[in-house]
């Protein structure tokens, strides 16, 4: 069976990539089958940075991308506003549509049949067994403690969210999307077509557009009734650990992360832009969480190539000036 990692990137997170790959390649292994899939074609710095690597691939292929593209648009076409809204924010069509080819790694015409998928915004620590030997016995293997925090999955406003899916299953099966481990050919264009017409009879209004790979992943998941093992939940007590930038408590040792002695998985860089990361790689002295672990890996293979960052580190979301604080207390918008 072939087994690898999914990632969805383009030029824009290129040094998240690149960062991402190498945490692969040391915490997982060099030898490891990874495939790029490509966001959009903004792929010049990716290609180059693939070529230099016998372990990876990009999939840029219009025929494998097109059904699962309509797809999305056909769902949001359901919403009852979601493509007028992103209209009124200068988005035509599906906001992010290009993160929606993710999907194509359940395709049967994709290459791995056994897959873990992470964002680019990822770091990888650890060895993924735990994850794919789950796959014997379940659909869907995730890692996080989304569960906690539905209002970034669903519309929890809507009064059809809990007739669609009990509250009990939502607190047990919704996950982040930016890890998970499943199998090729799971949600057929039938089933796909089955998910379309719940949509359209009124379902769509339980998507939280906001997020809306998520959330769409998260309703095929949960409407196909696929069977979803998440870790966070299913390890004892004391061993799952966290895997977001969030958590402060994490403690580095040997260019790993633990989590109260517990190795971490991954670390998701959840929330910081990647305008942050190309800032930061251009030389620009900004702090965020776990900065260094993050320009370790960027720069595994090239160190002379990292910044020499100069003068203090500015936070990367620095609080408001005074005079700033004033304008918003006064309702005076800025120039």
């Amino acid at each position: 069976m072939t087994t690898g990692i999914y990632t969805s990137a383009n030029d824009v997170v290129f040094d998240q990539l690149v960062a991402l790959l190498n945490s692969i390649e040391v915490n997982v292994g060099a030898d490891t089958p990874v495939c790029v899939i490509a966001y959009d074609d903004n792929l010049d710095r990716v290609k180059a940075e693939i070529s230099r690597r016998s372990n990876v691939q990009l999939l840029n292929d219009p025929e494998i991308f097109a059904p699962w593209e309509e797809f999305s648009r056909q769902v949001w076409q359901a919403h009852p506003d979601a493509l007028d809204r992103w209209r009124e924010q200068g988005i035509q069509g599906v906001r992010r549509l290009g993160m929606n080819r993710r999907y194509c790694a359940f395709d049967p015409r994709s290459p791995f049949e056994r897959f873990a998928y992470f964002d680019a915004d990822v770091l990888v620590l650890g060895p993924l067994d735990h994850a794919f030997s789950k796959l014997d016995k379940h659909d869907l293997v995730v890692y996080d403690f989304q569960y906690k925090d539905p209002s970034h999955i669903y519309n929890l406003s809507s009064p059809k969210l809990f007739e669609v899916f009990p509250e009990e299953r939502i607190k047990q099966e919704i996950f982040c999307a930016g890890f998970y481990a499943s199998n090729r050919g799971l949600l057929s264009p039938e089933q796909r077509a089955e998910l379309v017409k719940h949509l359209n009879e009124g379902e769509a209004e339980i998507l939280y557009p906001s997020a809306p790979n998520q959330s769409v992943l998260n309703y095929m998941v949960m409407r196909s009734r696929l069977d979803v093992y998440n870790l966070a939940l299913a390890l004892p007590k004391g061993e799952a650990t966290g895997c977001s930038v969030t958590s402060s408590h994490f403690v580095e040792r040997d260019r790993v992360l633990y989590d109260k002695g517990n190795r971490l998985t991954y670390l998701h860089y959840i929330g910081l832009s990647s305008k942050i990361f190309a800032r930061l790689c251009a030389g620009e002295n900004l702090d965020f969480p776990y900065r260094d672990i993050f320009l370790h890996y960027r720069y595994l293979h090239d160190p002379q190539d990292c910044p020499e960052f100069v003068g203090d580190r500015k936070p990367y979301n620095p609080p408001p000036s005074f005079m700033e604080r004033v304008r918003r207390k006064l309702g005076i918008k800025g120039r």
